[in-house]
This record gives C-alpha cells, sequence and structure tokens, in this order.
C-alpha cells in the first residue's frame, strides 16, 4: 500500500519510513505539513497518511481539515495522527479534526503494524463499496432510460433506439432492462393464425378450472 509519512523529526521519519518499507509498503516522506498538504490534495493521492501533530508551516490537524474538504474518487484518505500528546483533550481534537486513528510517540511498532492493518480493512472495504455504488449508478442509468419516451412503430411494435435504428421489442428490452424472453402464443394469435388448431386447444382450456379470474390461458 502506498503511504504518505509527514514528520519534522528525522530519526522518526527514518524509523517509519524504514519500518513501514520492511513491511512492503511503499513510502513516501515529507518533513513539513505544507509538503503533506501539496501531496495529499493532488488526484492520485495516497489512500493513507501518517502525520505528526506538530509540523513546521502547516499543523496535523490542519492538514486533516483541508484534505476531508477533498474528493478523491469518492474514497476518503485514511489518516492516522502521530502525536507526543497523550492527554484526552488533545486525542479528542486530533479526532475532531477528521483524523481516523491516533498513535502516541515514541510508537510500539507491534501497534503501529496492526493500526495500519485496521486503516487497511477499511480501505478494501471503500473500494468494494465505491465499486458497489457504480453498478447501482449504471443500472439506475438503464432504468431512466425505460422510464422516458420511447419511440415505438404503431404497426409492428419495434423501436428506434437512440441511434435511429429500429429494432425489436424484444432485442431492445434485453439491451436496457437485462431481461430474457422465452416466447408463446396467446388465444387471440393462435385463433388468428392457427384456425384450425383454436377450436381444439380452447375446448380443451374450457373442461380446466381457471387458476386465474380474468387471465387466458393456453397449454398446448
Amino acid at each position: 500500500m502506498n503511504i504518505l509519512i509527514a514528520e519534522d523529526d528525522l530519526t522518526s521519519r527514518i524509523a517509519l519510513a524504514g519500518l513501514l518499507t520492511k513491511d512492503g509498503h511503499e513510502v513516501k516522506a515529507v518533513a513539513t505539513g505544507t509538503e503533506a498538504w501539496d501531496e495529499l490534495k493532488k488526484p492520485q493521492a495516497p489512500p493513507m497518511a501518517i502525520l505528526d501533530w506538530m509540523m513546521p508551516g502547516l499543523d496535523g490537524p490542519e492538514v486533516i481539515q483541508r484534505v476531508r474538504g477533498l474528493q478523491h474518487n469518492g474514497r476518503p484518505i485514511y489518516i492516522i495522527m502521530l502525536t507526543s500528546k497523550d492527554n484526552k483533550p488533545d486525542i479528542i481534537a486530533g479526532l475532531d479534526a477528521g483524523a481516523n486513528d491516533y498513535l502516541s510517540k515514541p510508537f510500539d511498532p507491534g501497534e503501529l503494524r496492526a493500526r495500519i492493518k485496521v486503516g487497511y480493512r477499511m480501505i478494501k472495504l471503500q473500494d468494494v463499496l465505491a465499486v458497489k455504488l457504480q453498478e447501482l449508478r449504471e443500472a439506475l442509468a438503464s432504468v431512466k432510460v425505460l422510464q422516458g419516451l420511447i419511440p415505438i412503430c404503431s404497426s409492428c411494435k419495434k423501436i428506434r433506439n437512440d441511434q435511429g435504428y429500429w429494432t425489436k421489442l424484444e432485442t431492445y428490452l434485453q439491451e436496457h432492462a437485462n431481461v430474457t424472453f422465452s416466447h408463446g402464443i396467446c388465444v387471440d394469435c393462435l385463433r388468428k393464425l392457427y384456425p384450425e388448431l383454436c377450436t381444439e386447444v380452447e375446448m380443451r382450456a374450457a373442461s380446466r378450472p381457471a387458476k386465474a379470474h380474468g387471465a387466458q390461458r393456453l397449454e398446448t
């Protein structure tokens, strides 16, 4: 996973970058809040960031507030606040600014790895939800097409598509509504096309009790 580290202390920055790189992550490390903001506002920003609370330029909460005003393809950046402030009011202030999690300095490598794993699971879940949301939008777009004005031939019942070509009604519905047709023949068409069979079939149908009031059912 791509992870941004923003830490003004050189020793902590090197330790963080080394630990995450050893675990297989791709790390970008910067020393100021301004540099962190420049990286996180990019369209292809890393999905996760570890930000120090106190940094030159913009501090951690300021960076987080700016990032939360952005839209990164519908997926918010997962942010862990790294701070030496260990009292509850400061932790609450960082979370209120928009941080997803926090880690106190000096950090424990095992705790850092555990919090990274939590963030990774959240990011993967957001990716799945984004795909499902896109599929839902596409499905709703298809439904809207069928709800609009559809040009249909009053004689043969063909549909004129968006390109101006006439196509069979069942073909049009299969393409726009994801339905499959099974073909049969109704009683009215049977009388018209096969009058020699109609009397026999109707007599057999009349000898059976109706299964639904007002419904015509043909069984051969």
